[in-house]
Formats: C-alpha cells, sequence, structure tokens
C-alpha cells in the first residue's frame, strides 16, 4: 500500500469497512411494489419512473404508464405525487445531491492529496455501479428539466466538479501530481467514472469494489502520481477489500 504508516492504515481500513456497510445498505430492496394490502408509497412510485425513464426516456414515458407499472389508474397516482415533472426533478436533483454529499464525506476522511484523489475516484465509481438508472437519467435528461430546477442542477454539477479540479490543482502545486492540465484531468477521471453505469453488472467478472480500485489506480496513473518522498505511487493490482 505504497508504504503507508499506520494511523494511515488503520484510517484507510476503517474507510472502506464503511463502504462495505454502505454496499449493503444500497442493495437492500424494500420487495413488490404494490403490497399485501394493495397500497402504494411515494418511493414505489419514484422506482417505477426510475425504471421507466431510463428505459423508455422521459418524453416517451406518460403518467398512464407509471400507474400501469404500479397497477394503479392513472387519476390514483396524483394522490402520491404532483406531476411526471415533479418526479423528474426529484429524481434528477436528489441523485446530484447524493453525488456530492459522498463527495465531501470522502475527502473528509483524509489530507493526503494522492489518497484524497483515489478515494474520489472510488466513491465516483461505487456511485455508477450503483444507480445506474439515475445516472442514465441524469445524463440523457437535462434538456426535459425545466427551470429553476435546471439551473439548480447545473450548479450542482459543478459544485462536483470543482473539487476535482482543485484537488489536482493542489497535487501539481504539491510536486506530487503532473499534468499540463488539471481541468483535463479531472473531466477525464469523472467521464471514465460515468462510463462504468454503462456496462457493469454486479453478477460479472469484477466486484465492485475490483473495479473501484482499479479505477483508482487508473485516476493516478492519470496524472502521474508520487508520494510524498517522490516515488510513483505503485498500482494496487490484487484488491484484498471486497464489498
Amino acid at each position: 500500500m505504497c508504504g503507508r504508516s499506520r494511523d494511515q492504515l488503520t484510517a484507510f481500513v476503517e474507510y472502506h469497512q464503511r463502504v462495505a456497510e454502505l454496499t449493503l445498505r444500497s442493495r437492500q430492496t424494500s420487495g413488490s411494489p404494490t403490497r399485501a394490502d394493495g397500497s402504494v408509497r411515494a418511493n414505489d412510485v419514484r422506482d417505477a419512473a426510475l425504471t421507466l425513464f431510463a428505459a423508455r426516456g422521459y418524453h416517451g414515458t406518460s403518467m398512464k404508464d407509471i400507474a400501469a407499472a404500479l397497477g394503479l389508474q392513472a387519476p390514483s397516482l396524483y394522490n402520491h405525487v404532483a406531476s411526471k415533472q415533479s418526479l423528474l426533478q426529484e429524481i434528477m436533483l436528489g441523485s446530484m445531491e447524493r453525488l456530492v454529499r459522498e463527495q465531501e464525506a470522502v475527502l473528509a476522511t483524509t489530507n493526503d492529496v494522492t489518497e484524497q484523489l483515489r478515494r474520489a475516484m472510488e466513491a465516483h465509481v461505487r456511485f455508477h455501479t450503483r444507480f445506474q438508472r439515475e445516472v442514465r437519467i441524469g445524463n440523457n435528461e437535462i434538456a426535459s428539466i425545466e427551470e429553476p430546477a435546471r439551473t439548480s442542477l447545473l450548479d450542482l454539477r459543478r459544485r462536483y466538479a470543482r473539487p476535482w479540479i482543485t484537488l489536482i490543482e493542489r497535487g501539481v502545486e504539491e510536486g506530487r501530481f503532473e499534468t499540463p492540465s488539471p481541468r483535463l484531468a479531472a473531466f477525464a477521471m469523472i467521464e471514465m467514472g460515468m462510463g462504468v453505469s454503462l456496462w457493469f453488472r454486479a453478477d460479472g467478472p469484477l466486484s465492485e469494489s475490483q473495479v473501484a480500485y482499479y479505477y483508482g489506480d487508473m485516476a493516478l496513473r492519470l496524472v502521474l502520481a508520487r508520494t510524498v518522498g517522490g516515488t510513483q505511487v505503485q498500482a494496487i493490482t490484487s484488491p484484498s477489500v471486497h464489498a
């Protein structure tokens, strides 16, 4: 692990224990949308909308489609949600707010710029493996979300991108990273991680943790990351922590 101190190693292990707990919670499901008593909750409506918006697109999905997926008549759906647009806004803004919160949390786990970049990339990849429907909608439906929600969404996207840039700039200033354009490197990492949502499968040959580790390695290689002593960071080729 690149010559970590005991305190760094302890923090590293604690961090991945928390990740494992979050992974387990993220994979718990609430069961069938229609319950034994025939009731439907707001979360069920959101889940049905998520699936349909991701598969058909916002404009290709009607409130009647969402109601049918829940075994309801369209008029009764308005007892749970104000409109199709309100569903889209809840999904898109809620997803970006969650992504920003997760980024802030992971950056707070260490002050070392190299570890921060690795962990930011790992968290970025984990999000995109777990929330594939939200990611698809978030990438495809920006033009569909109405103002003022669209402005709020774009502000959140900029808020998420900014720490990537400042983190890489700091690494360059400290002599830990080498890149002619921190902004370009940041955008490349963000796009690289987003692409995971297109192909990752839980039953595939690589686990979520393995993919996150490998993408963390690639992020560090992209900026030619070095340790405090000037040694180039070595790739972790055999992850030992699996969530």
